[in-house]
C-alpha cells in the first residue's frame, strides 16, 4: 500500500501462540469486501513461541498490500501489542480484533458505511459466539444509528473488538493499561464512550465471531485470581467518579460493573486457598461494596446476585461459597410464592440461624410476563385479541387478563377483561416440570365505539398492553412483539360511526423497531389516504369508454357508497359517483368502474384531473390516480354528437381530456397528411 494513501480502517491484531486461529483471522481481514485499497492490517507478533510469527510473515509475502507484521518481545498481555499497533496506524478508523477470531465478509464495509453516514466516534458490530463462547447480545436486539450510551445496552460490553475514529483515540490519548492482566480494555472502551459524540450498533449483520478455543487458552478465561479483578474494578470507579456527575446516569454504569464484573470475581474469590489471600480479597470486596452499591442500585440487581453481595458484606464465606457453587450449578428449584411476593429458593431462605433478609431472595422484579399473540383484527369497530400471557415461573391456577389501552401523552388508560382460555399445551412445551400453565389463554373483543365509559375513545396514540395477575403478583407488558406469523403487520384501519354521524378513524399497527400494537385513533400517524391502494387505471376490454379502477383498501368498514372517482379542474369539482359501480371488500380489494361517456354529460370540455375519493363524514380523503401509461382514447356519442376522452400523460396524476369530435376536421387532417408514393 502507498503510504501517500490513508486507508479506511486500520485493522490491528495482536498474536501470541494463536496458531491455527491466526490464518483464518487474517484472511477474514483480506477478504474483506471493502477492499484492499481501504484497509490496512498491522499484526503484532508477541513472542509467540509455535509458529505464529513465521505464518506472519508467510502472509505478508502474499499480501503485501494489506498486512504489516511486527516482532516484538513477549509482554505478557494483550495491552503491548495492540499499543504498537495502534502506533503505526494510519486508517482513520482503528479496529481491533482478536487473532483467535474472525470478521464476517461484509463486516468492515457495513460498519465504515455506519460509521460514514452517522459521524459515529465508536461502532459496535454484532458478535456470535464460536465453540461455545457466549457474546454478549442484549445490545445486538437492533440496528442503533446514535445510541444513548445511559439508555441502551452498549455499556455492557466493555471489549475494544469495535471500530473507533482514530481522531478521538488521538485526542483523549487513549491506550491499553499494560499494568492490568484482567479489565485493561475497559478503561480504553468506557473513556472513548463517555466522549464519544455518536455511538452507533450495526445488529442486521454478524459482523465478529468470538471464538472459544480449544484449548482453552483466551486470556480471560485462563487469568486466575481475585485480586486481578479487584484491582481494575477500583480504576474504573475511579475512572466513573472523575468522568460521570452522581446521580442515575453513573449508577446505570456502576450496577453494570457490580452486576458483571464484581459478581464474576466472587466466582474467583470462593476457590482462593490461601486464607491471607482470601480474606484479603473478602475485604476489599466489602469496601467497594459499601462505597459502591447503594440501596438504589441494590435494588435493580437480580436477587441472587444481590445475596451474593449480602453474603459477602457479611463475611459468610462458607454461604457464599455454597450458593455461588448452587447458582453455577444451573439447578432450579421452584420459585416460592408468599403474599404477593416471589422468591428463589436459594441456599439459606428464611433459615432462622442466618437471618438473612427476604429483599436478598426478592425476585419478583425480574420476572418477565410471557407472552404471544395469536390473533389481532379490527372488525368494524371490535379490536379483537387472542393469545397466552404468563408471568414466567409463576403456576397460573389463580390467574386474570386485563387488556389496557393507555394514551401515549396523557395516559389515561381504560381496561377490560380478558375471557380466560385453557393452554395445556404450554405447561408441557414451557412448564420445565415444575410449573402449571394450564390457565395462560386470554380472548378479549372490546367495541371501540364504547370503550371511553360507554363512548368513543378520543383522538390519541393508544398503546395495548396486558395486565396479568397471578397469585396475587401483577404485571404488565405491552403486547405484539411476540406474535403468529400470520398476524398481519400491515397496518389496517377500521371507521367508527358516531351518533354525531361522524366518523372516526382508528388504526392497528405494530410500532418500529420493537413491533408493539398501537391504536391511532384519528389520524395521528397513519392517514387513511395511506391505506389506500390503487394498481391499475385500465379500459375496460367488456365495455365501451369505460374506465377501470383497481387496487386494495386496508380499511375496515368502508362501504362500496362513500368509494368515488372526482372530477378536479381549474378549481372546479365534480363527483362522479351517479356514473360508477363500485366492488368493495374491505378490507380487500376493490374496483371502481366509471362509464366515461355517461359521465361527460356533466364534464364541460377539457382537461380534469382523476382521483378516487373517500366520501366519509368528519374524515374525506382524495387518493391520486397513477398516471396514465399508454392508454388509447376513446370515442363515444354525446348529446348525439361524437365526443372522445383521451387520457393524457403527467408526472403524478391521472388527466382526462374530455372534448367533441369535429368529423370534417378529421377528414381535412387526413386529407393533408402525404401520400406514400410507391415506385413500380
Amino acid at each position: 500500500m502507498q503510504d501517500t494513501v490513508i486507508p479506511d480502517v486500520t485493522v490491528v491484531v495482536g498474536a501470541y501462540n494463536a496458531m491455527p486461529y491466526l490464518t483464518r483471522c487474517v484472511m477474514s481481514v483480506v477478504e474483506q469486501t471493502i477492499g484492499h485499497d481501504r484497509i490496512e492490517l498491522i499484526a503484532v507478533d508477541d513472542g509467540s513461541t509455535d509458529g505464529t510469527g513465521a505464518e506472519l510473515d508467510r502472509l505478508a509475502a502474499e499480501f503485501p498490500d494489506v498486512l504489516r507484521v511486527v516482532h516484538q518481545a513477549n509482554s505478557g498481555g494483550p495491552s503491548a501489542p495492540r499499543n504498537a499497533g495502534l502506533e503505526l496506524a494510519r486508517g482513520r478508523y482503528v479496529f481491533f480484533l482478536d487473532a483467535d477470531d474472525y470478521l464476517g465478509p461484509e463486516a468492515l464495509a457495513r460498519m465504515v458505511a455506519m460509521a460514514e453516514a452517522q459521524g459515529s466516534d465508536v461502532v459496535l458490530g454484532k458478535m456470535v459466539g464460536v465453540g461455545g463462547r457466549g457474546a454478549p447480545r442484549s445490545m445486538f436486539r437492533r440496528n442503533q444509528p446514535k445510541a444513548d450510551l445511559f439508555a441502551s445496552r452498549v455499556y455492557w460490553t466493555l471489549n475494544p473488538l469495535k471500530l473507533f475514529r482514530r481522531d478521538l483515540i488521538e485526542r483523549l490519548g487513549l491506550r491499553f493499561r499494560t499494568d492490568l492482566r484482567v479489565g485493561e480494555d475497559q478503561p480504553f472502551v468506557a473513556m472513548a464512550y463517555l466522549h464519544a459524540d455518536v455511538i452507533s450498533v450495526v445488529a442486521d449483520y454478524d459482523c465478529y465471531y468470538w471464538v472459544e478455543r480449544d484449548d482453552g487458552a483466551n486470556v480471560t478465561l485462563t487469568t486466575p485470581g481475585t485480586q486481578p479483578r479487584l484491582r481494575f474494578l477500583w480504576l474504573m470507579f475511579d475512572l466513573l467518579s472523575r468522568e460521570v456527575e452522581p446521580g442515575p446516569r453513573r449508577d446505570l454504569l456502576v450496577r453494570r460493573h457490580l452486576e458483571v464484573d464484581l459478581n464474576g470475581a466472587l466466582n474467583h474469590l470462593v476457590r482462593e486457598t490461601d486464607p491471607g489471600i482470601r480474606d484479603a480479597a473478602l475485604d476489599q470486596t466489602r469496601r467497594m461494596l459499601d462505597e459502591w452499591c447503594t440501596e438504589d442500585i441494590a435494588e435493580q440487581l437480580p436477587a441472587m446476585t444481590r445475596l451474593r453481595f449480602h453474603l459477602a458484606r457479611c463475611g459468610m464465606f462458607d454461604e457464599l461459597r455454597e450458593v455461588v457453587a448452587f447458582d453455577r450449578s444451573g439447578r432450579r428449584e421452584k420459585v416460592i410464592v408468599d403474599k404477593g411476593r416471589a422468591f428463589g429458593a436459594y441456599p439459606h431462605f428464611r433459615d432462622p440461624e442466618r437471618g438473612i433478609p427476604d429483599a436478598c431472595y426478592d425476585l419478583t422484579r425480574q420476572l418477565p410476563v410471557r407472552h404471544h399473540l395469536a390473533t389481532a383484527a379490527l372488525v368494524g369497530t371490535r379490536l379483537q385479541l387472542t393469545g397466552h400471557a404468563y408471568i414466567h415461573r409463576v403456576d397460573t391456577h389463580d390467574s386474570t387478563t386485563e387488556v389496557v389501552l393507555r394514551e401515549r401523552d396523557s395516559r389515561v388508560e381504560h381496561r377490560f377483561p380478558a375471557d380466560p382460555a385453557a393452554t395445556p399445551e404450554l405447561t408441557r412445551t414451557d412448564g420445565e416440570g415444575l410449573y402449571d400453565y394450564d390457565r395462560a389463554g386470554f380472548s378479549a373483543r372490546i367495541d371501540l365505539a364504547e370503550a371511553a365509559s360507554g363512548g368513543s375513545l378520543p383522538p390519541g396514540l393508544w398503546d395495548v398492553s396486558l395486565c396479568v395477575r397471578t397469585q396475587g403478583i401483577e404485571k404488565e407488558v405491552r403486547i405484539g412483539n411476540q406474535r403468529s406469523d400470520d398476524v398481519d403487520a400491515t397496518p389496517l384501519s377500521c371507521i367508527n360511526r358516531t351518533a354525531e354521524d361522524e366518523a372516526q378513524v382508528v388504526t392497528g399497527y405494530f410500532t418500529k423497531p420493537h413491533g408493539n400494537l398501537t391504536l391511532d385513533i384519528g389520524q395521528r400517524k397513519h392517514s387513511l389516504r395511506s391505506r389506500m391502494t390503487v394498481r391499475k387505471v385500465a379500459w375496460a376490454p367488456d365495455a365501451p369508454a369505460t374506465l377501470v379502477v383497481t387496487g386494495h383498501a386496508g380499511i375496515s368498514g368502508l362501504e362500496p357508497g362513500e368509494l368515488a372517482v372526482r372530477a378536479d379542474r381549474d378549481g372546479e369539482t365534480v363527483t362522479l359517483a351517479a356514473f360508477q359501480t363500485v366492488t368493495l371488500a374491505a378490507p380487500g380489494p376493490f374496483e371502481v368502474r366509471l362509464a366515461v361517456a355517461d359521465a361527460a354529460r356533466v364534464l364541460r370540455a377539457g382537461i380534469w384531473e382523476l382521483s378516487l375519493f373517500l366520501d366519509i363524514p368528519g374524515a374525506p380523503v382524495r387518493v391520486s390516480l397513477p398516471p396514465a401509461r399508454g392508454l388509447s382514447p376513446a370515442r363515444f356519442w354525446r348529446r348525439g354528437r361524437p365526443s372522445y376522452a383521451k387520457p393524457l400523460s403527467a408526472p403524478h396524476t391521472f388527466r382526462l381530456r374530455v372534448g367533441r369530435l369535429d368529423p370534417a376536421a378529421a377528414i381535412r387532417r387526413r386529407l393533408r397528411r402525404p401520400r406514400l408514393r410507391t415506385s413500380s
